[in-house]
């Protein structure tokens, strides 16, 4: 599999969107792969790690969302469901499952009833630990242009999930503790 080579596939003709996609999927790439690499993955584990965060905004491209170039139908929240269809299509499985699951600390049941959000009404949050890696370093990443290559702090970070209430916080701040050796990165 070549992230690059689907990425561009899906963006072909929106070279905004997917500079703007690349460019971010890249450096929650890099943060990642620092985390799994700290938590002792080798071989196929940092493969799929650096495949699947490369590959988790993929979903973008079937939003309408004018600042990424997207023109797509489906409003910005239902990227991660989108993501797992293609790669569902594509023959990825397992790497759509961190598209689903990747939207801030993840998604409950209770979450998506509760705010009458516009996806399928089923569990989203993060199951493995590649997953949480990825939806970790995530968070630290934004998709604003003249933003991308900025790294958020951890407060910057605990302040954006706070606007989804404590709970979230407390998810972000039981990862900062899993994966403490890198809380520097």
């Amino acid at each position: 599999m070549n992230p690059l080579i689907l990425l561009k596939k899906y963006f072909d003709g929106n070279e905004k969107g997917f500079d703007l996609v690349y460019e971010h999927s890249r450096l929650v790439a890099g943060k990642a792969l620092t985390v799994a690499i700290s938590l002792g993955f080798d071989g196929n584990g940092l493969k799929f790690i650096e495949e699947a965060a490369l590959l988790h905004d993929i979903g973008v491209v079937g939003t309408g969302t004018p600042r990424l170039g997207c023109r797509g139908s489906a409003s910005y929240l239902c990227h991660g469901i989108l993501g797992r269809e293609i790669l569902e299509r594509e023959g990825y499985p397992e790497h759509g499952l961190v598209c689903e699951r990747h939207i801030g600390v993840g998604l409950t049941i209770e979450d998506i009833i509760g705010q009458a959000l516009p996806l399928p009404h089923r569990e989203m949050t993060p199951v493995t630990l590649s997953e949480r890696i990825i939806c970790f370093a995530d968070l630290f990443y934004t998709k604003k242009p003249g933003r991308v290559d900025r790294e958020l702090t951890v407060d910057e970070v605990r302040l954006g999930l706070s606007r989804f209430g404590e709970k979230k916080v407390l998810i972000f701040d039981a990862w900062l503790r899993e994966f403490l050796p890198v809380r520097g990165v």
